[in-house]
């Protein structure tokens, strides 16, 4: 028998928290029929469980001053990264008593000011070093891949085999955000190394296979390729794999191509979204270059 502190949050909720199990249920069948992300519900569903064992009862029977409390003392404490626990406890809530339809509530809950943050982006160099960090093939192949073809994470993992189509050049990437395929180059570079990883490794079904229940790889496991990789480089920026990305688009619009093109091979809804790279390209020469003065 498991001692308490074994239990996880979502377990000790469902046992502790009268009408927790029956809400959780309720939540995942709005989610799934809306047709949102099941870990976006499922980072909410930890939130309000946290909520739930605070209070020894659900949300809507909360007081509004007692909610308020809990917030400021989220609010305050030592910043954490995006001020985590309180964004997503705030996230959570509102998500919870829109779905009960106590819209009322929700809107009365804090609003989150987004920090005005441009991404970290990689130069080429450290690019180079990035990419001949990995001793792994897979680890080599996935980090280049997800570079070269500006893919997210899930995409990346989610990605089968007859999605690569060696002939005509393209990566097929299927319901991704916004529920939308896109289909995107494959890089003549990239194709040698994919030829070269299928034929040692053979993957079966998934690109690339891991742990998960279904055979594909890990989002955590990607970002541990890349956070193990970056140890053995010099670079010392705050970057993730939404780096990689975030780098590409980049790179692509330092190159000449077209905004709305970088949109589309990124699959934004919105060119807003896509905009965001105007303001960390390289721009054009410097006037005072120009004028050839010597310090």
């Amino acid at each position: 028998m498991r001692k308490k502190s074994e239990f996880t949050i979502m377990e000790r909720a469902l046992q502790t928290i009268d009408g927790f199990g029956p809400m959780c249920q309720k939540l995942k069948q709005q989610t799934i029929l809306g047709g949102r992300s099941q870990s976006t519900l499922d980072n909410y569903l930890r939130r309000i469980a946290l909520v739930c064992q605070e209070f020894k009862r659900l949300p809507e029977d909360i007081s509004e001053d007692e909610i308020n409390e809990y917030l400021t003392g989220l609010a305050q404490m030592p910043k954490s990264p995006s001020r985590s626990s309180f964004k997503h406890a705030v996230y959570g809530l509102r998500y919870y008593f829109r779905h009960i339809g106590q819209n009322k509530r929700a809107i009365g809950l804090p609003s989150m000011k987004k920090e005005a943050k441009l991404p970290a982006i990689f130069n080429r160099s450290e690019l180079r070093q990035l990419f001949k960090a990995p001793t792994l093939l897979m680890h080599r192949i996935v980090l280049t891949l997800i570079y070269s073809a500006g893919l997210r994470s899930q995409e990346a993992i989610n990605l089968k085999l007859p999605a690569i189509d060696f002939e005509r050049k393209t990566i097929h990437i299927r319901q991704s955000k916004y529920k939308k395929d896109r289909i995107v180059p494959l890089s003549d570079y990239i194709a040698i190394g994919l030829r070269k990883y299928i034929s040692a490794e053979h993957p079966h079904i998934w690109l690339f296979n891991g742990k998960e229940p279904d055979g594909r790889y890990s989002v955590k496991g990607l970002s541990w390729i890349l956070r193990e990789n970056l140890k053995k480089t010099d670079i010392r920026k705050d970057v993730s794999l939404h780096s990689l990305q975030h780098s590409y688009a980049t790179h692509l619009l330092e190159d000449g191509v077209n905004i709305v093109t970088i949109k589309e091979l990124l699959g934004h809804a919105h060119i807003n979204t896509t905009m965001i790279y105007l303001h960390v390209a390289r721009q054009a020469r410097q006037p005072i270059d120009a004028l050839s003065i010597v310090a």
